[in-house]
């Protein structure tokens, strides 16, 4: 049994989307009621777990949905000036090339995302899109995903930049990378204990060749 279906986050790991996102997030606060991010808190807040930056942030979970909802909006207006994160585009398609099946799944709307890939160059890279309206409900559509394709989880692998993309994959009993190009720090990702920690994409040729000798043996 080998990996047989790579599943990426979108935000912070194949998209260098934390400028525009802090950017919007900062300029919806007085709206939302909610305290603006200095530089100062957005260094902290990479330190922390997901669930702590919004804990600490003053946000209200009774407002999040609603939040989300704008962000996804104006991030919307935004996706023909965002590119890929440097690297990660050579990485897709290696891996493409492989002939891995990759796929995103995401809380960024669906639209936002094949603009994003057809504006880069990147249209026909992934075999499916998944846009969850959740934060924390990745785990659920891995599971919906890996049930209607019959999926084995030893043939599935999750590459995410944040501590829930992390969460997500042990809950749903997938191997996850962590990368740290995105926007949690190393030290907090790695406190997640994820199956590997990588620092620049062209390490995920190297992992995911590794996972598959790995499993070719115990087969």
């Amino acid at each position: 049994m080998t990996v047989k279906v790579i599943i990426f986050d979108f935000d912070g790991t194949v998209a260098d989307t934390f400028d525009a996102i802090v950017n919007i997030t900062n300029r919806l606060a007085p709206e939302f009621g909610y305290k603006q991010a200095s530089p100062e808190d957005i260094l902290r807040f990479r330190n922390l777990t997901s669930r702590e930056i919004i804990k600490q942030s003053g946000v209200s979970i009774v407002k999040l949905p609603f939040i989300m909802k704008r962000l996804k909006f104006e991030l919307n207006n935004q996706i023909h000036v965002l590119r890929p994160i440097p690297g990660i585009k050579e990485a897709l398609l290696e891996l493409n090339k492989k002939s891995n099946k990759l796929g995103i799944i995401t809380s960024n709307d669906k639209t936002n995302v094949i603009n994003f890939l057809r504006n880069n160059d990147l249209p026909e890279i992934f075999d499916f899109i998944y846009s969850g309206t959740t934060l924390f409900g990745k785990s659920k559509v891995i599971d919906k995903f890996l049930k209607q394709n019959q999926l084995k989880k030893e043939e599935i692998i999750y590459v995410g930049d944040e501590t829930r993309d992390i969460e997500a994959a042990k809950r749903s009993q997938i191997k996850a990378i962590a990368v740290t190009w995105g926007f949690n720090a190393k030290e907090v990702l790695a406190a997640q204990k994820p199956d590997f920690l990588i620092h620049h994409p062209n390490e995920l040729i190297s992992v995911i060749q590794e996972l598959q000798k790995l499993t070719q043996i115990k087969d």
